[in-house]
């Protein structure tokens, strides 16, 4: 599960590298209606589908009600361990539990239980649309609220420009639907995808976009993202390696010389069931 995604391998040092984008990119709007779907909550329990090092949980605990129980869920050990080490920050009303499971074989496993709200991040864009409509399954037959940020919708700007850049991307885009250990991943399709089925199922659905932007001074991740791209479009030989390499050296020349700017389109929902009668 999580073999790759959009930059490569999901290390623990990737998903620190990339937190502090995460939390700046996510949607304010949906962040506020997360809030305002739980705010007559005395008490909370979240459960947090492919946690990572718990950022989900960093970037939620201040706005949810105090006292919290989040349920930290992956099949990663190291990030488990990560999150688990720093889970104090969350507050001292949360108690923080890490359960090391496989959610390609196990999401009823991982749903078992009480639970207020299923959040997740970076992770719908990995899945095949057999598991997505599984998980839309088991969230509706419960009526919970499912709130998932930063999945990857396939819109990418670069500058300076390439002309090489869209030919690359369209290779990245296309590896993205490759099997990340759910089956066919859905890539670029899954956010549209996911309001619809969630739409279909009766659920309001909030959304807007969370996209990562990066200036010339965010040089480490922008060098990050462009090897792990270049890599992505070699394994699908669809860019000629020789244009590969040629691309990958005007990139990086770009970011050495403090001009390259990028932004990767993401999208924020916050499915909600209707409040019933």
């Amino acid at each position: 599960m999580r073999e790759k995604g959009l930059v490569g391998a999901f290390t623990e040092d990737w998903l620190a590298l990339r937190e502090p984008y995460d939390a700046r990119a996510r949607n304010s709007d949906v962040l506020s209606a997360v809030t305002e779907a739980v705010a007559g909550c005395q008490s909370i329990s979240i459960v947090d589908l492919g946690c990572g090092i718990g950022a989900t949980l960093r970037a939620l605990s201040s706005r949810l009600p105090r006292k919290q129980t989040w349920r930290l869920v992956d099949n990663n050990v190291g990030a488990l361990d990560c999150a688990r080490a720093i889970a104090v920050g969350a507050g001292a009303g949360a108690e923080v539990r890490t359960i090391l499971l496989d959610l390609a074989n196990d999401l009823h496993a991982a749903l078992d239980g009480p639970i207020n709200i299923v959040t997740t991040s970076a992770f719908l864009d990995l899945v095949s649309q057999e598991w997505l409509e599984q998980l839309v399954g088991c969230t509706v037959a419960r009526h919970l609220p499912l709130y998932a940020a930063l999945t990857y919708d396939g819109r990418v700007a670069l500058k300076p420009i390439d002309l090489r850049d869209e030919a690359v991307v369209a290779a990245v885009n296309r590896h993205q639907l490759g099997n990340k250990g759910f089956g066919p991943a859905l890539g670029p399709n899954a956010p549209t995808c996911a309001i619809s089925l969630f739409q279909a199922a009766g659920y309001n659905v909030v959304h807007g976009h969370s996209d990562w932007t990066f200036d010339p001074v965010d040089r480490e991740i922008q060098l990050e993202i462009f090897a792990a791209w270049a890599d992505a479009a070699r394994e699908t030989g669809a860019v000629p390696i020789a244009d590969l390499d040629l691309w990958l050296g005007a990139r990086r020349d770009a970011v050495a010389l403090g001009r390259s700017q990028l932004r990767i389109g993401h999208v924020d929902f916050l499915a909600q069931p209707v409040a019933r009668p």
